[in-house]
């Protein structure tokens, strides 16, 4: 595995920390551009599979039939995190679809979020499937099997008819053939895929620019889907959250997943990227985010604003005085 070093935490001048990573970014031509390390190596999306995965939904139209609000049908796409907001839709959203809570094949689970997970602690609340912060994905494939007449039990398993569904969506839009797609078991128990990393920055790029779509089904649903992303940001992670606060920029079609996976692709410029943090650190995604925009010279300038205050170059101790600093030492390569 070719890999490089993408930021460096240092205290008092001294080096404490090295998260080494991989990156690719392709053009509307579906070619690599910019790279760091290999970027044929195999990653597993994780959570950034979820608008893959619930494309399905959106093709049969489920939040028309069931008259589901914005917020409701984001949560197909989402990895929510138990803020009273989350957990409002996600009632909702259950009653809506008539579908058994006992039935999700994801464990019961408290609130993902701190504060509302020690809010339900001091209130003695039980574990529910329903807070998971997979849960709305899960309702998406519950309401997916009973529309297309799919047997509910094992639609987490590879072999069923949804997986297989999702499977061949996503060899369609990462250009890639089915049989080189490696799948294992994610952390909410259904398949994750794993995939060359030009490939996922492919997936995301038409994700983005959706007239690449030959096959129209999935062209019109990922168009539903993504205006509600850029809506809804807030549901697809909650405040302050990368997510959220790329989301929130319309040019931006974005998802996380877990152990340091990040996709997220550009709509005026055509371009798509897709890295991963070999140390599986989620907190210095903002970093590498804000420097990629900013050495592709990307517009909006408030969108790497807002990356920055997420977590700032300056290390701090508990008394708020700087002891260090976190020094972005990657460049993308320019393969034209």
């Amino acid at each position: 595995m070719i890999m490089k070093a993408l930021i460096e935490e240092r205290r008092a001048g001294l080096v404490e920390n090295i998260h080494e990573g991989i990156i690719c970014g392709v053009n509307h031509q579906l070619e690599t551009v910019y790279t760091v390390g290999n970027v044929e190596q195999y990653v597993y999306y994780r959570s950034a599979a979820k608008p893959i995965q619930a494309i399905p939904a959106f093709m049969i139209d489920i939040k028309e039939k069931y008259q589901l609000t914005d917020e409701e049908a984001t949560l197909f796409t989402a990895s929510q995190r138990g803020e009273t907001y989350h957990i409002n839709a996600l009632e909702s959203l259950l009653k809506k679809l008539k579908v058994q809570e006992k039935n999700l094949y994801c464990a019961p689970s408290l609130a993902l979020n701190s504060e509302p997970r020690n809010e339900m602690i001091r209130n003695r609340q039980e574990k529910r499937k329903l807070y998971h912060n997979c849960a709305g994905k899960h309702l998406g494939f519950l309401a997916v099997c009973r529309e297309l007449d799919y047997p509910i039990e094992g639609y987490w398993k590879i072999d069923h008819p949804l997986q297989q569904k999702i499977v061949s969506i996503l060899a369609d839009l990462a250009e890639i053939s089915t049989e080189k797609i490696k799948v294992g078991v994610d952390g909410c128990g259904v398949p994750v895929f794993a995939l060359p990393l030009k490939n996922m920055a492919i997936t995301y790029l038409k994700l983005a620019c959706p007239d690449l779509i030959e096959d129209m089904g999935i062209r019109k649903a990922v168009i539903k889907m993504t205006k509600l992303m850029n809506e809804n940001p807030n549901i697809v992670a909650s405040e302050r959250f990368v997510c959220s606060v790329l989301l929130r920029d319309s040019n931006i079609v974005a998802k996380g997943g877990a152990q340091g996976v990040y996709c997220f692709g550009l709509k005026k410029e055509r371009m798509a990227f897709a890295l991963k943090v070999l140390s599986g650190s989620e907190d210095v995604w903002p970093n590498i985010l804000a420097s990629i925009l900013e050495q592709i010279a990307y517009e909006n300038k408030a969108t790497i604003a807002a990356l920055k205050e997420l977590r700032t170059s300056t290390i701090k101790n508990d008394a708020g005085t700087k002891v260090g600093e976190i020094k972005t030492v990657f460049s993308l390569s320019n393969v034209h």
